[in-house]
């Protein structure tokens, strides 16, 4: 896989910033024009499927109010494309969220060293704003999702999830472009914290849904007794006012926990209609595609992939691990995008509806090494983050990127 990776990275469309950086640039210039909201709330013929690898077992058809919006529902096409347009950035240390600013530049979190940078655009060049104090990385903890206010414009929030000596926890910071480059993130406040830590499975990624409030995905940290433990933060997801408060509507009144029964969320994203997908990774069978609603219980760790167990909801499409282990999700043009780390490549999972319209096809296979993020756009634009320089990967020259995808 390093052999395909090492011959065609620099060979093909998009290789190289020159070739490309006024295409770049204005792509995410009117990224910029449509404002950071709509990015959040979303808030992917270079590279050809790799055949039906990662498709889902049969799945049963929906009954009831999931049939009749699944068959409502205009499917996107069976088979899509990605082509690689760009690269915005390069030589970034263990990247990780990432977060589109009004003005098209990118802010991007380090898990490792603890720090946010700003990329520039126009240049590719990442500049440190600030650190995030009580970071402490370790194994799969550290700085990791990053997420904008929905109020940016008017109050320059940061938010950051982040793994701490005893916890990890969701601060928010003012950022400020007029102060010192390096010091331009204000005190973090704390909004929530006491989300379970661990060497391994610290979940991470954080989004502000259509609704205006803030979506969490945790880990249960190898602790597999927390997933089903309603009482605790960990392998949830969690939704919350953007002050960490339980939102009205959430299954319990006085709770953030919004689905339980998980075992590592890493991905996060919302269809046209508002529907929330989330990716995790599985033990040793299944990598799991989930459409979560309130209150369900996905299962873990009594099941892992498709178990159709009483009270327990499956996953509407499931990888073997080391083709996917999958992080970032996106949607865009009717798919849902998704990040593979041990699978190195990129997912589409076109849907109609509430359910896949077709198998899932791997596009990029081992050309990037791990992948990390994926950032729609809008329209047919993605953001790619790789993860090379995670201490898993093996890094090469120019590691790690953010390349430009063109999607269909």
């Amino acid at each position: 896989m390093r052999g395909v990776r090492t011959g065609r990275r620099f060979g093909g469309a998009g290789a190289g910033r020159p070739a490309e950086y006024g295409r770049v640039r204005g792509v995410l210039a009117a990224v910029a024009l449509a404002g950071c909201g709509a990015l959040l709330a979303g808030c992917s013929p270079e590279g050809g499927p790799a055949g039906s690898t990662g498709a889902s077992p049969p799945r049963g058809a929906p009954s009831g109010s999931a049939q009749a919006s699944a068959g409502a529902a205009s499917a996107a096409p069976a088979k899509g494309s990605v082509e690689v347009t760009g690269e915005v950035a390069r030589d970034l240390e263990s990247p990780w969220g990432v977060a589109p600013l009004p003005e098209g530049d990118l802010l991007v979190a380090s898990r490792d060293k603890g720090t946010i940078s700003r990329v520039a655009a126009a240049s590719g060049k990442a500049v440190v704003v600030g650190r995030v104090p009580g970071v402490a990385p370790g194994g799969e903890g550290g700085l990791l999702g990053l997420a904008l206010s929905p109020s940016f414009a008017s109050d320059r929030m940061v938010y950051a999830y982040f793994t701490t000596e005893s916890d990890n926890r969701i601060a928010r910071m003012r950022y400020d472009e007029k102060r010192e480059p390096g010091q331009q993130l204000g005190a973090p406040d704390t909004v929530l914290r006491g989300i379970p830590k661990g060497v391994v499975h610290n979940g991470g990624r954080i989004a502000f849904g259509p609704d205006r409030m803030l979506y969490a995905g945790t880990g249960e940290t190898g602790d597999t007794g927390l997933a089903q433990d309603r009482k605790s933060l960990g392998g949830k997801i969690l939704r919350m006012t953007p002050d960490g408060q339980p939102v009205h509507g959430n299954p319990e009144p006085d709770s953030v926990v919004y689905s339980y029964g998980h075992r590592n969320v890493q991905g996060l994203a919302w269809d046209q209609d508002k529907r929330l997908w989330a990716a995790e990774f599985g033990q040793n069978t299944w990598d799991e595609l989930n459409l979560i609603e309130p209150g369900a219980n996905y299962g873990w760790p009594q099941a892992e992939g498709k178990a159709g167990l009483a009270g327990m909801r499956d996953p509407v499409a499931v990888w073997r691990p080391d083709e996917a282990s999958p992080s970032g999700i996106a949607v865009a043009q009717g798919s849902v995008w998704m990040a593979g780390l041990k699978g190195e490549r990129l997912w589409r999972i076109p849907l109609a509806g509430d359910r896949p319209a077709a198998d899932p096809e791997a596009f990029l296979e081992g050309r990037y090494g791990r992948l990390r993020s994926v950032v729609a756009l809008g329209g047919d634009r993605l953001l790619l983050v790789t993860s090379e320089t995670d201490r898993r990967g093996s890094p090469e020259a120019g590691d790690d990127r953010i390349l430009t995808l063109t999607v269909r």
